[in-house]
């Protein structure tokens, strides 16, 4: 078995692993990488292979960091399955189809405005991409061993991350590869924790929070109460960009589960963004994925998906018409790290008021709105103009969907043996924090995945 490295390897976004096994060649994720529009321009790059001729995909979960360029790997000649947990394949054709139209309005947005004798702007891929793509999808449930080509089994295992998140265990060449896509903490909301892992001959494991700790959850919830009160106090609005995948349901969780202790009812609360809107009903298709803590929130306080009080916005008029709203509204919109999405048109119309309050409850790479506004930054620039941030910002790192340094400790320990790690989707700083960690605590040969490196197993 050998294993080549060519995305998140050194970096958060973009996840994309080869592997070389029993005679075949199979694809883990196939991300879009996300960021400064420099690293964004990336995405068009060629592959470091030839598409045409891998074997088969496995997909980790529905992130678009992990599945935004899966439509393009098929434009460009894979023709081979590809294999999700049913949830995953559920939340795949809805992220992918929005990330479709976002590419077909920048391409037909860049084309009104090119100048005579410019090439023409062609989208990443199309909506019909995505359709072609999805036909060869083939959902898989969990913790059952499946014959995906001659010689090689997978099985998927709960991460803990978003709903349908896997660790993907591949099976083959009497060899074991356990990729563990993204990690959630224990305890998160709604979902059940990381299975824990028996065995492996490598392992690939994420590392975004590899030299940090969360806050204390409960000190987390504490905290996002506080806020809310704060902001009614103030006279101004909470604006959250969020994930539509996964954060934007666990805050309607907490709204439900504190409905009385924060009096959630004096909001107006937006569920801005359609496609979390339609990811809202996947979950309710998939309650047997759901947690014991969940269904007795589901069974004993308002459905936390028809709150009496929320509005799912889908039109861009509906959207428009919440920047009227002076006071108690809370926006959940995206994108989760404010680089694209109606949580932008919210920034413009809301950004320079004090009164305002921007959470922030999930990672925010490097050169986009999102992390320089967490940084302290007092001007950003939003759809090509420069807006004041006088707005008070605030982190809730209690509410990440990523396990911290502990936790990824934690997990790979329960290994037997802690085998040789290879640490990928982080940058080098937590890499470095974790590997040191790992090493010194289990004695691990920890290797850091850099793009075109290659390991046998």
């Amino acid at each position: 078995m050998r294993v080549h490295f060519h995305g998140a390897a050194g970096e958060v976004t973009g996840s994309l692993h080869e592997v070389e096994a029993a005679g075949h060649r199979i694809l883990l994720d196939c991300g879009m990488i996300q960021g400064s529009p420099e690293a964004e321009l990336r995405n068009l790059d060629a592959f470091a292979f030839d598409a045409a001729t891998l074997d088969a995909l496995v997909i980790s979960h529905a992130h678009i960091d992990h599945i935004g360029r899966v439509p393009l790997l098929v434009k460009r000649g894979f023709r081979g399955p590809i294999f999700a947990q049913a949830a995953t394949a559920d939340l795949m054709r809805i992220m992918l189809l929005d990330s479709a139209s976002i590419a077909e309005s920048e391409a037909e947005r860049g084309n009104r405005r090119r100048a005579h004798g410019e090439p023409e702007l062609l989208p990443l891929y199309t909506r019909d991409d995505v359709e072609a793509t999805m036909q060869r999808v083939q959902p898989l449930p969990y913790d059952t061993r499946r014959e995906i080509l001659s010689g090689v089994t997978v099985q998927f295992r709960e991460a803990g991350h978003i709903l349908g998140s896997s660790v993907v265990e591949l099976f083959a060449d009497g060899r074991k590869l356990v990729f563990s896509g993204d990690l959630g903490p224990k305890g998160t909301p709604i979902l059940r924790d990381p299975a824990p892992i028996d065995s492996a001959d490598l392992v690939l494991m994420e590392s975004t929070y590899g030299d940090r700790l969360h806050k204390d959850r409960a000190e987390t919830i504490l905290e996002l109460g506080r806020i809310l009160d704060a902001a009614w106090n103030d006279g101004g609005n909470v604006l959250i960009p969020a994930f539509a995948v996964g954060r934007s349901q666990e805050l309607l969780y907490w709204f439900a589960k504190y409905w009385d202790e924060w009096n959630v009812g004096r909001f107006k609360i937006f569920l801005d963004s359609p496609m979390a809107s339609k990811v809202v009903g996947v979950y309710d298709r998939h309650v047997e994925l759901f947690d014991e803590d969940a269904l007795r929130v589901w069974k004993e306080k308002p459905d936390p998906f028809h709150l009496p009080n929320l509005q799912l916005t889908e039109s861009a008029q509906e959207s428009m018409a919440i920047n009227q709203i002076e006071r108690g509204a809370i926006v959940i919109a995206g994108s989760g790290m404010a680089n694209a999405g109606r949580i932008l048109h919210h920034f413009k119309h809301n950004l320079g008021k004090p009164q305002t309050h921007v959470v922030f409850v999930g990672y925010q790479a490097e050169g986009t709105i999102g992390r320089r506004l967490v940084e302290g930054a007092k001007w950003v620039r939003i759809h090509g103009r420069d807006t004041r941030a006088e707005a008070q910002r605030h982190t809730i790192g209690g509410l990440s969907a990523h396990t911290d340094q502990n936790g990824l400790i934690e997990w790979y320990g329960r290994i037997e043996g802690h085998p040789p790690l290879v640490l990928v989707h982080g940058e080098d700083k937590a890499r470095e924090a974790l590997a040191g960690e790992i090493g010194e605590r289990f004695g691990t040969k920890v290797a850091l995945a850099r793009p075109g490196m290659t390991l046998e197993v």
